[in-house]
């Protein structure tokens, strides 16, 4: 039963919250806007510290807010083990691919395929990129908003989560609309402060109210300090870090435009390099700082007999104690925190989405049909575009509200696994691109929907099959490279390897 409401002092954080965004926003955004490469890359002048927590702010979001104490509580804290395989990931895309990006000057890294394969080839995975994003993040615009709409209005009515959306998207518009990609890394600087602050408030009073506890002895006993996975089939045993796990991590951070923007804003390969690595050293230490939360929850509430549910809503431990247990004061704090975390997934979702849309696929065909389009015709364009994944991922969160409570295939963790599917044919076409001589524009298709079929077919509700989902994307990977190896490169194209 939810005890509390928003008190005054918890609409008082809230507000004074939203008045550091519109004035961040306002301050960010000064700056004239000189071309659409300036709008997406800042004219690679940002600099390598604040990328680097961009990066971070960006791999977060609401659903990690809350889901990563939820493994803890649940499981144990092998979940770190996920972010030791990113920093594998990010030193393997820092060798290999950010180079190549550089040395074209690129804007979206699917150009990269343009120069190996063609114009086509860049085109398909910029498409492939953009159906994923919108559903994936549309996905993740829904769960955050129905966190907010808990907190906030204790239900989760139709007319509320609308609200709660509302509220996400203006505050992601306000810095990716008018300032581009450079108002977006500033401003996740401020969405980190705040999650990891909120967080640090929750351990403080959560550890306080445990006191005369012996919280070592009590996780201990109950097997929550593994820290890693030993077996052959757990969900972060060290096969699959090395796997499934680094490949997802390698296409995250080196072929996820929405990741891959903020590198491509440093001044050279060598400073996005180190962004990309400190990005992981500073990610480590906070997604502890969030397990720590969830054992602490698990001491909080052991042998406690409870239901986490909230208006028939299935809600995870951390959500369950905000609603249930948290202080005046400390509640509106974490409710800014939450949805930090969502703004700084939706802000950079916003401008990489506009970037591939303007520069891969809209640029090329307006220059081909008005050669003297002027400069000032796609900072326009951009700005419009950011507008209109707005309303495209406002709607998918609509969907997926409506999804959850009519259907009984879960469109949300199908959403949320899109990019997952779209990765593996990503992954297929670039290690063919970059470590090979083979592959052609024709083969490109065939390799994105081949890696995506194959993940699709090993999900349990499409043929049955149980198999882990490290292997789903180690195999979806290796169909897509292998369909890229069936053709030899065009020779005019093979001096790029």
């Amino acid at each position: 039963m939810i005890n509390s409401t928003f008190a005054p002092l918890d609409w008082l954080i809230f507000l004074a919250y939203f008045c550091i965004l519109a004035l961040s926003s306002w301050w960010f955004s000064r700056s004239k806007i000189s071309s659409s490469r300036e709008y997406f890359t800042a004219s690679n002048a940002m600099p390598t510290l604040a990328v680097a927590i961009s990066i971070l702010a960006t791999s977060q979001s609401a659903a990690t807010f809350l889901g990563v104490p939820e493994f803890s509580y649940a499981h144990n804290f092998t979940l770190i083990g996920f972010y030791f395989s990113s920093l594998l990931a990010v030193f393997f895309v820092a060798k290999f691919f950010v180079p190549k990006f550089y040395e074209m000057q690129a804007i979206t890294v699917y150009e990269l395929l343009e120069k190996r394969y063609g114009a086509s080839a860049k085109r398909q995975a910029g498409v492939m990129f953009l159906i994923g994003r919108v559903m994936a993040s549309g996905a993740r615009l829904y769960i955050a908003g129905l966190a907010i709409s808990m907190i906030l209005f204790l239900d989760i009515s139709f007319m509320h989560m609308m609200l709660s959306i509302f509220i996400l998207v203006l505050g992601a518009l306000a810095y990716t609309y008018f300032g581009g990609v450079r108002s977006v890394i500033l401003s996740d600087v401020i969405q980190a402060i705040t999650y990891v602050s909120a967080g640090l408030v929750v351990v403080f009073y959560l550890y306080s109210s445990l006191e005369g506890v012996d919280i070592l002895n009590v996780l201990n006993a109950n097997d929550k300090l593994v820290f890693i996975d030993t077996s052959l089939d757990g969900k972060f045993s060290i096969i699959g870090l090395l796997s499934g796990w680094l490949l997802l991590n390698i296409a995250a951070f080196g072929l996820d435009q929405d990741m891959a923007q903020r590198v491509l804003t440093c001044k050279d390969k060598k400073e996005a390099s180190r962004s990309l690595i400190l990005s992981i050293l500073f990610t480590i230490p906070i997604v502890l700082l969030f397990l720590i939360i969830g054992a602490l929850l698990f001491v909080h509430y052991e042998n406690a007999n409870m239901v986490q549910k909230f208006d028939g809503e299935k809600v995870t431990i951390f959500m369950y104690y905000i609603l249930n247990e948290m202080p005046e004061g400390v509640r509106g704090f974490v409710t800014v925190g939450a949805i930090a975390a969502a703004l700084s997934s939706t802000n950079s979702v916003l401008g990489a989405m506009a970037s591939v849309a303007i520069e891969d696929l809209y640029r090329p065909w307006k220059l081909k049909q008005t050669p003297t389009t002027q400069e000032g015709h796609f900072i326009k364009a951009s700005r419009n575009t950011v507008l209109f994944f707005a309303v495209i991922l406002s709607a998918m969160a609509i969907l997926s509200y409506f999804w959850q409570r009519y259907a009984d295939l879960s469109l949300i963790g199908f959403a949320l696994g899109v990019m997952s599917f779209a990765y593996t044919g990503l992954l297929g076409v670039f290690f063919a691109a970059i470590f090979t001589q083979r592959g052609s524009a024709k083969s490109v298709p065939f390799a994105l929907v081949g890696g995506f079929l194959t993940v699709l077919a090993l999900q349990p509700y499409t043929f049955g099959l149980s198999i882990g989902f490290a292997w789903q994307i180690t195999l979806g990977t290796l169909v897509a490279f292998g369909v890229m190896l069936s053709t030899r490169t065009y020779k005019e194209n093979s001096s790029f390897v």
